[in-house]
């Protein structure tokens, strides 16, 4: 079994799929790996050391998916409609594992389909016990978590620690972390491991526990709601109007104290929760800081600007994309980790090829595209909503058929002119009437509104 993996494209993506040690035991199962040449380049992995753990170096793209059973990669792959279709590089059949945003980028999704491609959607992946070591939203918002703590003090004018010195006293820094998931409980361990005074909130009660076992102090209105605020599957229920006005009184008094404001807030496949309003970073002491981890989806505060560190009101935002790309190295190791786990228990160990059981719950929850068919019906639903056409081939293909049409069909009307001049009127005539016309210049004319297949990108991370 071969398996590729792809150099990333996507502007600011430093990561790559794969490591030497996942190299290696990919080997050691019997599988050839081809690397794209500079694959590990932004993550400090050059060429050699995946020469030397047992993988192929292609020089192309083309030439290393050429053949290739399974292509891994950390982001989906681009489309025609982002300047490079990477699409297209697929065979029917294949089978592609990354992070798709197969909720969000519905034109992605059905080129897919349309190409074939099988898609296994990395983010998707249940959260499972089983699945745990596969679960690559984990393992990329736990680093994450930890390098947001790391860019706000870069950010903020004061020292983190409490220090004494001859000169008086330096007070500690004030962190305050909203959101108790993966990336929130990283952000509280790192900023109390540098001394910071960490406080934190979330409306799920078992995370109380969690924040004040890392030593953060936990701020949340602790009523009989806030008691049942949590399912059987640890996610959060939807909290009354009353609550959540208590509750952002209770912020509203917490974030005038604070110099570091972490958010987290997430919502897969739907705009990110507002958390900090501009009200609340007009109450913030100057010098502040806000990290928003969500600034891709919209922002936990509407301030943010998405690939920019602005100061507004005299606190600084900080609204970085792709923040594991922030860390490449670290975040490249785990994540290839990420692949090894999910892929090794469909390799048949007797013949080392692949034996996928689509009846396993890790399957049927990550699989998207199978068959020439969208199987994951949320993406679906999406595809179907956003307009995911098929790819822009399709339409040049028809395009130029219905060119040629017309070229013969004027090839034709041409012939007839020149059999006799007394007929050639009438028929010239007729042909304006009954044949369509080729533009001016030449090109293919437009398509009428019924045939127009244009994708549409309805999720494309910037």
């Amino acid at each position: 079994m071969k398996i590729a993996v792809l150099k990333e494209r996507r502007s600011g993506e430093r990561r790559v799929a794969a490591s030497p040690e996942t190299v290696k035991k990919f080997t050691d199962l019997g599988c050839t790996v081809t690397v794209e040449k500079g694959a590990g380049d932004g993550a400090a992995l050059s060429d050699a050391v995946f020469e030397e753990a047992g993988a192929k170096i292609a020089a192309t793209p083309e030439a290393t998916v050429k053949d290739a059973d399974v292509v891994l990669k950390v982001q989906r792959p681009m489309t025609a409609a982002d300047g490079e279709d990477e699409v297209a590089l697929f065979s029917k059949g294949q089978i592609l594992l990354c992070q798709m945003n197969a909720l969000i980028d519905g034109a992605l999704v059905r080129a897919c389909a349309d190409g074939g491609v099988q898609a296994f959607a990395m983010e998707l992946v249940p959260r499972i016990t089983r699945a745990q070591s596969m679960d690559i939203l984990s393992s990329q918002a736990n680093i994450a978590g930890y390098k947001a703590v790391l860019d706000g003090i870069e950010q903020y004018g004061r020292a983190v620690p409490m220090m004494s010195t001859a000169a008086g006293r330096v007070t500690p820094a004030n962190v305050f972390v909203m959101g108790v998931g993966v990336a929130g409980l990283q952000a509280i361990a790192t900023a109390k491991r540098l001394g910071a005074v960490v406080y934190a909130t979330d409306v799920r009660p078992d995370t109380k526990e969690q924040v004040e076992s890392l030593g953060g102090k936990f701020v949340a209105v602790e009523n009989d709601e806030f008691l049942q605020a949590q399912t059987s599957g640890g996610y959060a229920k939807e909290m009354s109007d009353d609550y959540k006005r208590q509750q952002a009184e209770l912020v509203a008094k917490t974030l005038p104290k604070i110099d570091i404001v972490v958010t987290t807030a997430l919502i897969p496949g739907r705009p990110a929760p507002v958390l900090v309003t501009e009200d609340h970073v007009k109450s913030m002491k100057p010098g502040s800081v806000i990290v928003d981890l969500a600034a891709e989806a919209g922002g936990n505060c509407p301030l943010t600007e998405l690939g920019k560190v602005v100061v507004k009101h005299g606190v600084t935002l900080v609204g970085h994309g792709n923040w594991p790309s922030r860390v490449p190295e670290t975040t490249s190791l785990l994540f290839a980790k990420n692949l090894l786990n999910f892929l090794t228990p469909l390799i048949d160990k007797e013949t080392g090829k692949l034996a996928i059981n689509y009846e396993d719950d890790i399957i049927k929850g990550s699989l998207v595209t199978r068959d020439g068919k969208i199987v994951e019906e949320r993406a679906k639903a999406n595809a179907e909503k956003s307009g995911g056409d098929a790819p822009a081939k399709t339409t040049a293909k028809k395009a130029a058929k219905k060119s040629a049409a017309k070229k013969s069909s004027a090839k034709k009307s041409s012939g007839k002119k020149s059999s006799a001049k007394k007929s050639a009127a009438k028929k010239a005539d007729a042909t304006k009437q009954a044949a369509p016309t080729d533009t001016p210049d030449g090109d293919d004319p437009k398509p009428d509104a019924t045939s127009t297949e244009t994708p549409t990108d309805s999720g494309e991370e910037k």
